[in-house]
């Protein structure tokens, strides 16, 4: 899966389906998900993807993700958003909206800090089956929805959702987004039993999975707000270094503290390579 140079979620660009045109979408950026539009060709390239990426997570995922995946319910066809919206409003008091593609930062950020987690209407075509350059309905399900379903995990996203708002205000937005990537988009997670994935951009890609969790090549670092905003990332090849957290509570406890001296403190610093080691750089082996 190719990816976003903002976080998956926010950009300017315009919406790669029809809604704009149609009036449909919200002064929010939300929109129906228009069921009806997709073809027998979409539910079959969803049965594929899903099946592929549930074959591979044994030994990969993270046993949160492995344990809240059936919550999501269909695996032959794309689900209907209100039917997981039952389960996972019951779960975490969470739910799911469709928008049409990337949408702005401030309304992205507004839906996380109201419970409302922005899932992209369209599929893929078979031909992106196993590249897409921004998020699709399938990236969006399969890779985060289901932790939602973690209460820990939900409430940390809602708290980011708060916590990017302030930092929209500050001038602070490309800090968290770069904690955004290396964590909910490419994070993995230290289990007893060896490192395991959670963050949404490998658990939806088959080749990224494997080389996060499997490849000698990348840096593995135990996570450090402070190094991730400092960071730089790859837009358009398997990334070169990966944050590592123990558990979604550390993941909470490192994330709830106000930023906003820390912003001032990466601001001041250099930024650093995609694929830079440090000396004070916690290794974690694979």
């Amino acid at each position: 899966m190719a990816v976003e140079p903002a976080i998956y979620g926010a950009s300017e660009r315009p919406p790669r389906g029809d809604y704009a045109r149609e009036g449909l979408v919200q002064a929010d950026y939300t929109c129906p998900q228009n069921y009806a539009a997709y073809t027998a060709q979409d539910h079959d390239t969803y049965r594929r993807l899903y099946e592929r990426q549930a074959a591979l997570i044994p030994g990969l995922a993270c046993d949160e993700f492995i344990a809240a995946l059936p919550a999501l319910g269909a695996k032959d066809h794309i689900p209907r958003f209100e039917d997981i919206n039952a389960r996972l409003f019951k779960a975490t008091r969470w739910e799911i909206v469709a928008v049409p593609g990337l949408i702005p930062e401030v309304p992205f950020f507004t839906l996380l800090a109201n419970r409302k987690f922005p899932v992209t209407d369209w599929l893929r075509t078979p031909e992106e089956f196993d590249y897409i350059v921004e998020p699709d309905v399938f990236h969006d399900l399969f890779g985060h929805v289901p932790l939602l379903f973690n209460p820990v995990y939900a409430d940390h996203i809602q708290d980011y959702g708060r916590g990017a708002l302030k930092a929209h205000g500050l001038g602070a937005c490309e800090q968290l987004s770069r904690l955004y990537w290396y964590t909910i988009e490419f994070g993995l997670m230290r289990q007893p039993d060896g490192l395991r994935a959670y963050g949404a951009g490998i658990l939806s890609s088959s080749g990224e999975l494997q080389h996060a969790v499997r490849s000698e090549i990348p840096n593995r670092i135990a996570l450090s707000p402070e190094r991730a905003m400092r960071t730089r990332y790859k837009i358009d090849s398997y990334q070169q270094t990966y944050f590592v957290i123990d558990s979604f509570q550390q993941l909470f406890d490192l994330t709830a503290p106000d930023f906003t001296p820390l912003y001032g403190r990466v601001k001041a610093q250099p930024e650093l390579a995609a694929d830079a080691r440090l000396p004070e750089d916690v290794v974690i082996a694979r």
